[in-house]
């Protein structure tokens, strides 16, 4: 097992779970589209990681192009104002589009994706969602059709998220110590 950093509070999800979860989205993900040859669009900068290990996992003929979207900036919540930061290089009029997605929490971001990809024409557009965090008294603006884990209403970085682009490179699912953004 990793060895925690100092700044993480605890350790939601090893290494090795990850790899399961992934594993088994793959699976579902591979039966569902087999004659498909789905495009699976990485949201960067977060989702790069879980994107390269679910092509992998993915056995049926597929694509990959990437998607820089902002609405963060350097905070711990959404600024709720959409920026397309880099766009797609591939047409998917006609295409069966997957958004692979880090992370779900209020889905604003998301569901202005979703709708711009409809808006080409794509054959279809779903959601594989590494992580839904679980916020109590809200339901996100998406309903992903896959779902790897759920996570509590923490700041969570790890497996791609990050904090102000730390803590990305983390092979496990954390919980930030508050101290560190609420500064």
């Amino acid at each position: 097992m990793a060895e925690m950093h100092p700044d993480v509070q605890e350790i939601l999800f090893s290494q090795d779970e990850i790899q399961e979860v992934v594993k088994r989205m793959g699976e579902t993900i591979s039966a569902d589209y087999a004659d498909k040859n789905p495009l699976v669009v990485a949201v960067l900068r977060g989702a790069f990681v879980f994107t390269a290990d679910l092509m992998r996992s993915i056995t049926c003929p597929c694509t990959v192009d990437f998607m820089a979207v902002s609405s963060y900036g350097d905070g711990v919540k959404s600024s709720g104002v959409v920026r397309i930061v880099k766009d797609l290089d591939t047409k998917i009029e006609g295409r069966h589009v997957l958004i692979a997605e880090d992370i779900l929490d209020s889905g604003l971001t998301l569901s202005y994706l979703i709708k711009m990809l409809e808006s080409r024409n794509a054959a279809s557009v779903e959601v594989a969602a590494f992580s839904v965090k679980d916020i109590p008294g809200k339901r996100p603006a998406v309903n992903p059709r896959y779902v790897g884990i759920h996570v509590p209403d923490e700041f969570v970085v790890g497996y791609g998220l990050d904090y102000a682009e730390h803590y990305r490179n983390l092979p496990y699912l954390g919980v930030l110590k508050p101290e560190v953004y609420e500064n």
